[in-house]
């Protein structure tokens, strides 16, 4: 099927163009919002400006993350492309060593400088379409991760509680639109809630003038009771709390009718299910099998099957309970809502049946709006800022450690990291809310694909820049959209 003529290069030099011909409306778009008068305010790393400036070196970092490249060499690259440049309207843009040169003059201020810059932005999008994104509540998510590295001479990683070697970086996110607001880099040895409630204290600041309501949630690590009081005076949290033993003598000493038992929100089940049958029937009717589009049955477990076999442990959930108590932590000055969760899970090896083990969960709120088990399901719904982490980690590559040092990664963390926020901020842009909700939750390297990687014609003129699309791409209406709401939008 694949075949080939006589094959014969050659290079236009009258032809000026490139295959990121989405990113002159990315940049667009941060031109418009101010961002690189906030950087150039915010950041004093370079004596003097000849010919860069600050917002220079943050974007061309960030550009070549949103352009697919991975590795500071990539920037390289960009500097060739003569079509590129022309869409951002640059003669010249620094190269890889001047790129890290740049990371390595940070000091700790600096990084955080530049993350407050970049925050003083994102109110004129909350304010515009963005603001329906936000809704009736705001929830503020944390957690940590850790970013290993196999280098033996970078300062200020440490050996992770799992012995990894690495960082620790700390990630306060908004869950409404998925951006990164702080970003933390730590030493590997650092615990997830290490220096928390400062960043989870300006994220506060910096969402509540602009959601009605706003509620955090974390883990386990993040229920920092000596700061809790503070934050119910200010907004709801949702917290995950230790088994201690407390609690569960609590939960133990409950009668049996304040139990209930828990059902859990069948919709995400049915639309995985839905979906799997649409797949289902698609491939049977292009093979010519089940015409009518019948489900066919499901297979065999076979995982099941080798655990039986082999006398492995097989724990199964039987069901969940749920019930409230009042709780008052040793750090603080009053009760709050405690939901328990009781989990009855059954043992079993091979063909052994053995004794049902019962465990216990525990969720600490303010929400008395909430049923138990919508503080559960409230809870469990945090573990989606694993979906950003993941994004940071493998699609984006903000959390890798190209540089020599604690301070410096940091600061491409959050430069890199920026690259997410923009297309969070893109798909603000566009005109219907379906389209923004779609795009937010889009994975990079498929907003890479459909809004970058456009071929197109750059001409660059004395004040205008046209860019020429030479190639289809389904999502063309949405990048116009997000465009002619870009241009008609005056923000500040």
């Amino acid at each position: 099927m694949l075949g080939s003529g006589t094959v014969s290069y050659e290079v236009g030099g009258n032809l000026d163009a490139t295959c990121f011909g989405g990113i002159a409306a990315v940049h667009r778009l941060v031109t418009k919002l101010g961002l690189v008068d906030q950087i150039n305010e915010g950041l004093h790393l370079l004596k003097v400006h000849l010919p860069y400036h600050e917002s220079d070196h943050v974007l061309n970092l960030t550009y070549n993350v949103m352009c697919g490249g991975t590795r500071l060499e990539d920037i390289e690259g960009l500097r060739h492309d003569t079509a590129y440049m022309n869409a951002l309207g640059a003669d010249l843009i620094p190269d890889p060593t001047t790129a890290g040169d740049f990371c390595r003059r940070f000091a700790e201020t600096d990084v955080v400088e530049l993350m407050e810059a970049i925050n003083a932005v994102r109110p004129q999008l909350w304010a515009g379409r963005g603001g329906d994104l936000l809704g009736p509540l705001a929830y503020i998510d944390a957690d940590g991760t850790i970013v290993p590295t196999s280098g033996r001479r970078k300062a200020g990683m440490d050996m992770s509680y799992n012995r990894i070697w690495g960082y620790a970086p700390l990630i306060v996110s908004l869950a409404n639109t998925k951006e990164v607001l702080y970003l933390v880099n730590r030493p590997g040895n650092a615990p997830s809630h290490q220096d928390a409630a400062t960043w989870i204290d300006k994220a506060i600041d910096l969402v509540q003038p602009h959601a009605p309501r706003v509620c955090l949630r974390g883990d386990t690590d993040f229920s920092l009771t000596a700061h809790f009081d503070r934050w119910a005076a200010r907004v709801d949290f949702v917290f995950g709390m230790d088994n201690n033993h407390a609690l569960r003598t609590r939960a133990e000493a409950l009668a049996e009718t304040c139990w209930t038992r828990l059902h859990r929100d069948a919709t995400a089940q049915n639309a995985t299910a839905q979906n799997a049958t649409a797949q289902n029937a698609t491939a049977q009717n292009a093979t010519g099998q089940n015409a009518a589009g019948q489900i066919r049955a499901r297979r065999d477990n076979h995982k099941q099957a080798i655990v039986a076999e082999r006398g492995y442990l097989n724990l199964e959930l039987n069901y969940e309970d749920v019930a409230c108590f009042d709780y008052q932590p040793g750090k603080c000055d009053r009760s709050y809502r405690v939901v328990a969760l009781r989990k009855n899970i059954s043992r079993s090896r091979g063909e052994q049946v053995l004794i049902d083990e019962v465990r216990y969960f525990f969720y600490i709120t303010t929400r008395t709006d909430l049923s138990a088990e919508q503080v559960v399901a409230c809870a469990n719904q945090r573990c989606d800022q694993e979906n950003i982490i993941a994004s940071l980690k493998s699609g984006v590559g903000a959390l890798r450690v190209p540089l020599h040092d604690l301070v410096s990664n940091w600061a491409y963390m959050v430069i890199a990291a920026l690259a997410w926020n923009i297309k969070s901020w893109f798909a603000m842009m566009m005109h219907r809310k379906a389209d923004r909700r779609d795009y937010i939750r889009m994975e990079f390297r498929r907003f890479f694909n459909t809004i970058i990687l456009i071929p197109a014609m750059v001409t660059r003129r004395a004040r205008a820049i046209t860019i020429r699309l030479i190639g289809y791409n389904p999502a063309l209406d949405r990048l116009f959209t997000a465009w002619n709401t870009t241009e008609r939008t005056r923000f500040g």
